[in-house]
């Protein structure tokens, strides 16, 4: 069973891999024999030394504001087929500027439109590999959120797009799956992770009593690109410690 979760001879592209969730998946992909390109924000990979606990050493790194849709329409692809996409981009406004419209569009353009566009940019590499898609949605596509209207709504969205694009690649041989972590302990949290009463009551409404890690995050993306998972496409998988039982 350990070897199918061997990815040596694969390349692996993710958007957003250059903190948090999505670079614990990277690295847990690299650690798997993958070679793995990022996506980030900032300028170079030395720009995120000692930040938030990110780890470039050994991945590939390219600025992408996906945001701007002129920027991904002209990042450079790795350059051939791509086995694996994960898609763990993602952006949260807080203090009401979701109800804003500036705020609305920001987070919207970020964690869903921005989904879209990549993923019809790497359509053809990820076909010629019969490869796969990982979204990373939140468990907030399945309730309201107090103060963050977009976020919520583009995460729902990001929860379509995983049923719709399954659909429409599987004839290609294409798997499209997702992830729905609950509160990890990442910079985007920090606001709720800093504080001890917020921190305290979002620990109270998770049965496993425990916040989740970033390497289970990336235990479940593994799963879900490799061979394990041959027969799964279309679903979200939520990682929440029970949270939403």
């Amino acid at each position: 069973m350990a070897s199918k979760l061997n990815f040596s001879g694969n390349t692996v592209l993710v958007v957003g891999g250059s903190s948090g969730i999505g670079n614990g998946i990277a690295q847990g992909f690299r650690a798997c024999g993958a070679t793995v390109h990022v996506w980030g924000t900032r300028p170079s990979a030395d720009d995120y030394r000692g930040i938030d606990g990110s780890d470039l050493g050994g991945l590939s790194y390219t600025q992408v504001d996906v945001s701007s849709a002129n920027a991904i329409a002209a990042a450079p692809l790795p350059g051939g087929p791509i086995n694996v996409l994960v898609q763990s981009q993602g952006a949260v406004r807080y203090r009401r500027q979701e109800f804003e419209m500036d705020g609305w569009q920001e987070v919207i353009d970020i964690n869903l439109s921005s989904i879209m566009q990549i993923a019809m940019r790497c359509e053809d590499a990820i076909k010629a590999a019969g490869g796969s898609m990982i979204i990373v949605s939140s468990v907030g596509a399945f309730t309201g959120l107090h103060g963050n209207p977009a976020y919520a709504a583009s995460k729902a969205g990001a929860v379509s797009l995983v049923k719709t694009f399954a659909k429409a690649w599987a004839a290609d041989g294409v798997r499209v799956n997702g992830l729905a972590p609950s509160l990890v302990d990442t910079k985007m949290t920090k606001v709720t992770m800093d504080n001890p009463e917020r921190r305290a009551r979002s620990l109270a409404e998770i049965p496993l009593n425990r916040f989740g890690t970033i390497e289970e995050m990336a235990g479940v993306a593994l799963f879900l690109a490799s061979p394990l998972a041959g027969y799964v496409t279309g679903q979200t998988v939520i990682a929440d410690g029970g949270m939403t039982c």
